[in-house]
């Protein structure tokens, strides 16, 4: 059974708090798991949410500030240690590679895991599998920082009502799809298209092209609100978005499911970003993360 969730484990900014461990997310996608910006406590917020090493096979780092990468060490580690299984790739900043490199020899360990290091230099395609093809988009902060999207290729959904009126039923309906045509109908003839299901992963930044390109349609949008909207200015200094910058950016995309995420250590209330997110107009669904929280990536529309 595929499993499409996102699992937060950590939310803060910076600074840690009693509530908030640095950043630590984790994309379910089907088989495979894409670990975004291990902070520092990654390692140990993993075991509180049940997220094992063998559940990565992907980690993308936006950029090498130490609350979205200090737990490279310890997740590079652990993986080494649990033996996985399968080869794991690692994407990041290609101008932060000295950074990667002391990170991931940070202390003694023995390398039982091939661990492939693709890293970004652009805006582009990363990867293409049978599932998802998985992008970068430049985005703007003080460091070079770069945001991802997996888009699933579009599919057929087969139309029962159309399969009946043309005389398709049991295995012949699995001969059309694999052959794309029958005793004179087209797999066109009884199915529609099934949109391809997109994730967008949008950490440190100011609102930017990149930003927008990779919000573009999503069904699950993680974005950054470091800041409230009264603090927009230092938000615009340090390289950062507020909650009501972010959810406008999600409704003018048409983002379905928007998590807002990266929170400053100043706000004593989560409930405010949610109340400035939704005065933007949003109208989609909306979570305020949590840490050790799960996201259900939207049902397909029908």
């Amino acid at each position: 059974m595929s499993v499409r969730e996102f699992v937060v484990l950590g939310t803060a900014s910076q600074v840690p708090t009693r509530h908030r461990n640095h950043n630590g997310y984790l994309l379910r996608w089907d088989g495979e798991g894409i670990l975004f910006d291990p902070g520092e406590g990654t390692q140990r917020q993993m075991l509180r949410a049940g997220v094992a090493a063998h559940d990565i096979n992907r980690i993308c780092v936006t950029h090498f500030h130490g609350d979205h990468s200090l737990g490279l060490a310890g997740v590079i580690q652990r993986i080494n240690l649990d033996r996985v299984p399968h080869p794991v790739t690692a994407h990041y900043p290609r101008s932060g590679q000295h950074f990667f490199d002391r990170l991931r020899y940070a202390t003694a360990y023995r390398e039982t895991v091939r661990l492939a290091e693709e890293p970004v230099a652009d805006d582009g395609v990363l990867a293409e599998t049978p599932a998802y093809t998985l992008e970068a988009r430049r985005l703007s902060h003080p460091v070079e920082s770069f945001g991802y999207r997996l888009v699933e290729p579009d599919g057929r959904r087969m139309v029962p009502a159309l399969l009946a009126e043309h005389g398709i039923k049991g295995p012949d309906v699995g001969l059309l799809q694999r052959a794309g045509e029958l005793r004179g109908v087209r797999l066109d003839d009884v199915s529609e298209l099934r949109r391809g299901q997109r994730f967008a992963f949008v950490m440190d930044t100011r609102l930017c092209d990149g930003v927008h390109a990779l919000a573009a349609g999503c069904d699950l949008l993680v974005i950054e609100s470091t800041f409230l909207d009264e603090d927009e200015h230092l938000a615009r200094d340090h390289g950062h978005l507020t909650a009501g910058q972010a959810a406008a950016v999600a409704r003018d995309a048409g983002v379905r499911h928007l998590v807002l995420t990266h929170f400053s250590q100043r706000y004593a209330d989560p409930a405010e970003f949610e109340r400035q997110a939704r005065a933007t107009g949003f109208t989609g669904e909306l979570t305020v993360a949590a840490d050790l929280s799960t996201v259900p990536v939207p049902k397909r529309h029908p």
